[in-house]
């Protein structure tokens, strides 16, 4: 079998094994929050940063939630690296957001941080500090769903089917999982661009 082949074979394997009741926990949850006026802060790392700008555009201009991430910019988020921490990079930043009960952090992460081997531990901290102010907390994880998994209202664990290609599935599977949400008939409030052209 080719390795395009086996790539699609596992893909669709993944398809197969995720938690359907966990995304509709999400799409429950993520209701709740814009119902009630509250905001959507989406953290990552790498290629989970990349997909929070992402999905930042779609939960605002599909879904109309009032979402942010710290990741969009660049200065600030250089200037409270070097002057507040790496490892409390996200916390801040959350702080001075005035993060609420109304809230909700949604984390795309592999691994979801884990403190004890240093991985991903500003995500812990904004987290633990998520669950003082009562906020809702949302991911779409890998791995074991490391903390994230562990203090989530709704999180979405993506199958290791295989051990060697965790990172591109899990990142691949969180475009998948939010693009499902933003167009779920309860969430979505504006129509594709495409979509919305009668005539191509």
């Amino acid at each position: 079998m080719s390795y395009i082949d086996n790539y699609f074979k596992e893909t669709a394997l993944i398809l197969k094994q995720i938690d359907h009741a966990c995304i509709e926990q999400m799409i429950l949850l993520l209701m709740s929050v814009r119902d009630q006026g509250g905001r959507l802060f989406f953290l990552g790392l790498g290629g989970g940063a990349g997909n929070c700008s992402h999905a930042v555009n779609d939960f605002r201009k599909i879904a109309r939630f009032e979402a942010y991430t710290p990741l969009d910019n660049v200065s600030e988020l250089t200037a409270r690296m070097n002057d507040e921490g790496w490892h409390i990079l996200f916390v801040e930043w959350l702080k001075n957001s005035r993060l609420s009960e109304k809230d909700g952090v949604f984390v795309f992460s592999v691994g979801g941080g884990n403190e004890r081997k240093n991985v991903s531990s500003n995500l812990v901290r904004a987290l633990e500090y998520a669950k003082t102010q009562k906020a809702k907390i949302f991911g779409i994880v890998g791995c074991d769903g490391g903390y994230t998994a562990h203090v989530a209202d709704a999180c979405v664990v993506i199958p290791a089917v295989n051990p060697d290609f965790i990172t591109p599935y899990t990142e691949s599977f969180q475009s998948i999982i939010w693009h499902l949400i933003v167009s779920d008939p309860r969430i979505i409030r504006n129509k594709y661009k495409w979509e919305s052209i009668e005539e191509l």
